[in-house]
């Protein structure tokens, strides 16, 4: 009999291998992308240090396009490994924090921390994930006892909590006349451009240790899509890996909309996508969602920039471009 573990490791290698490599070449892309004219040869050698570059482009690429890129991956894998768990856990294709509704829980809750003046970490970061739990409580309670399929009862509640959401957070702007929330409806719709270093690294904190725990829990994921029958008689114990999953995915989902607000829909576009590509080992998908998603964020960053001749546009506007049109394509699909 042939060992499969050591075939997985040489194919989970190979895989995060690639998709790192394009990571790394859409961000140095990132960085290059701007309104001030630099080609990428400048940008690699200011980067690398290999000779006195322009102090103004050393400023601009350190302290705005370097965090801000690095933000993107950041968001876009912690959103993309999201739906991945929401799309196992609850065994339906079109779950995903933004469709379900956690996203705007969790904007509610950041903008409460707002108001109440927290700072972003802890205190915002806290509250986006009390509103995030809560949300994700009510929906699980609205979807279960009904008499149509589970799966349509549950993305029926998440729409209508969503839109729900979305009401609470237009009454709470509506409301106030801080100053703090000016530029509110610019950060709801996914705001990539207010990152700093210290920001990008204690999101780095909070999210990478989800990302292992993710990872961890890879195989029993696949057992639980097999069945819960089958996944008892391997050993897991359900209760314990879904409470863990829904906590740190919403813990995930909550810190990256404190820090840039709601980002829709690639939760969505690349677990279908990679799926397809790699198949339904999740073993294979969470890493590749982590950086898969990251890509495709600073990819939507990057149009973000350079689409409009004058400013930019929120890159959660590009991201639903993408994604409403695949979402509606999905649930076509599903329902035959």
């Amino acid at each position: 009999m042939i060992n499969a573990k050591p075939i997985l490791l040489t194919r989970l290698m190979i895989i995060s291998f690639l998709l790192l490599m394009v990571l790394v070449a859409v961000m140095l892309l990132g960085i290059s992308v701007g309104p001030t004219q630099s080609t990428m040869r400048n940008v690699l050698q200011t980067i690398f240090g290999m000779h006195a570059s322009d102090a103004m482009l050393n400023t601009i690429i350190w302290k705005i396009r370097f965090p801000r890129v690095l933000l993107s991956a950041l968001v876009g894998a912690a959103l993309s490994l999201g739906g991945l768990v929401f799309q196992a856990l609850l065994r339906n294709p079109l779950a995903e924090p933004y469709i379900l509704g956690i996203s705007g829980g969790s904007a509610i809750g950041a903008i409460i921390g707002i108001l109440m003046g927290f700072s972003r970490f802890p205190g915002v970061s806290l509250t986006a994930f009390t509103g995030s739990i809560a949300t994700l409580v009510l929906i699980l309670a609205m979807s279960s006892g009904q008499t149509i399929l589970k799966k349509d009862a549950l993305l029926l509640s998440g729409v209508m909590v969503n839109a729900f959401c979305a009401a609470v957070i237009m009454f709470l702007i509506s409301m106030t006349q801080d100053t703090r929330l000016h530029n509110i409806i610019f950060w709801l719709m996914g705001d990539l451009s207010l990152g700093d270093m210290r920001q990008v690294g204690i999101l780095a904190v909070i999210l990478l240790p989800c990302f292992v725990l993710v990872f961890w829990l890879s195989n029993p994921m696949n057992l639980l899509l097999m069945g819960k029958e089958l996944a008892q008689t391997m050993g897991v114990n359900i209760k314990l890996i879904t409470v863990t999953l829904l906590v740190a995915t919403s813990f995930m989902v909550s810190a990256t909309v404190s820090y840039c607000g709601l980002v829709g829909f690639v939760g969505l576009v690349m677990p279908h996508l990679l799926r397809l590509v790699f198949g339904p080992d999740h073993r294979i998908l969470v890493p590749a969602c982590v950086l898969g998603g990251g890509t495709y964020l600073v990819v939507c960053d990057i149009l973000a920039r350079t689409l409009p001749k004058q400013g930019e546009i929120p890159a959660g506007v590009i991201t639903a471009m993408i994604g409403a049109p695949l979402f509606i394509y999905l649930l076509k699909r599903t329902a035959k």
